[in-house]
């Protein structure tokens, strides 16, 4: 069986998975993705990376701002329904799109909206499960594919793989790889649909359910009063965004690269207990944060030595918390 396939995504882990539907061989009926963004310094309008992918493999794109009737845009949401209607969908595919699909839209395909998601669920449902997992200490996260219904990550499970995160793994690094387990598992699922005209699925379990709330950049700022291996694992949770903050000098300081030692009996949290070429080591509320690469306002990230160059740091100067400006 051919199918007529939709996709809906946005950011750089939708891409992947259209690269790697296109890849596969399905044909992609009609792209679906968020308006173009002001970005940049100069703020100038700037098409997300599906939209980009999809211009440059010849395929159709529409962007409503919406698609519910009763919001804010129901003439354009009511169009882009009619648009969908006509094509008469066997399947839509949905990763981070960010737009909310009201239940007249996943009743639109014959065989619904199967959602790429980035966890294993029931764990991290939500919009930021990748972030989450790491910062939580999690071993390992996955990729679900889910079919989709009007609750907030609820449907029924398809496939399922786990991905291991490694003990050094940013936000940065393990998007890529869910990203690409993300693109192979869908396409598992569209072959099988192709192939028997049905998907089985499970039901969620109702234990182990948690939500992953989206990043705010006010978490950014590091509280020196916590353990240093939760700090540690928020610097690389918070890579690349929005970048853990630490203020010395009342200039914030973005922290790139850190690892959890042990700390100096009885010094405060917040306090600078060695400067050397490699690394600058911190007091934490349980041991100390191994600080190897940083960031001033408006300078690029730089290993510690390099840093140094151009910023004055010496044992018994104090990170505070503050209010997040870089």
């Amino acid at each position: 069986m051919t199918l007529r396939i939709v996709f809906a995504g946005t950011p750089e882990f939708a891409q992947t998975a259209l690269a790697a539907i296109d890849a596969a061989g399905f044909p992609v009926e009609l792209v679906l993705t968020q308006p173009d963004r002001p970005a940049g310094r100069g703020m100038k309008l700037q098409a997300s990376p599906v939209k980009r992918y999809a211009l440059a493999h010849g395929m159709p794109v529409s962007q409503p701002p919406s698609l519910r009737r009763n919001g804010k845009y129901p003439e354009e949401a009511a169009a882009a329904i009619e648009q969908l209607r006509a094509l008469a969908p066997d399947v839509m595919v949905v990763a981070a799109y960010g737009l909310i699909l009201p239940q007249e839209v996943l009743d639109l395909p014959r065989y619904g909206c199967l959602n790429i998601h980035g966890s294993l669920l029931p764990r991290w449902r939500g919009a930021a499960p990748i972030h989450r997992a790491i910062e939580s200490g999690d071993t390992e996260t996955g990729i679900t594919i889910m079919q989709m219904d009007a609750g907030l990550d609820t449907g029924a499970m398809i496939l399922r793989e786990a991905e291991p995160i490694g003990p050094e793994d940013t936000t940065a690094v393990l998007h890529d790889r869910m990203a690409a387990l993300g693109g192979k598992l869908i396409v598992d699922a569209l072959r099988q649909l192709a192939r028997d005209g049905h998907l089985p699925s499970v039901a969620q379990p109702e234990a182990g359910v948690t939500y992953a709330e989206k990043i705010a950049k006010q978490e950014a700022v590091l509280d020196w009063r916590k353990p240093a291996d939760v700090l540690a694992r928020q610097v690389r949770a918070f890579d690349p965004f929005p970048g853990a903050l630490g203020t010395v000098h009342d200039t914030p300081v973005k922290l790139w690269r850190a690892s959890a030692v042990a700390g100096k009996p009885g010094a405060a949290p917040g306090t600078v207990l060695e400067v050397s070429a490699d690394a600058i080591v911190v007091a934490c509320g349980e041991g100390a944060l191994r600080v190897t690469e940083c960031q001033k306002p408006g300078g690029k990230r730089l290993p510690v030595r390099e840093f140094l160059a151009g910023f004055a740091l010496t044992p018994g100067d104090v990170f505070v918390t503050a209010d997040p400006q870089a």
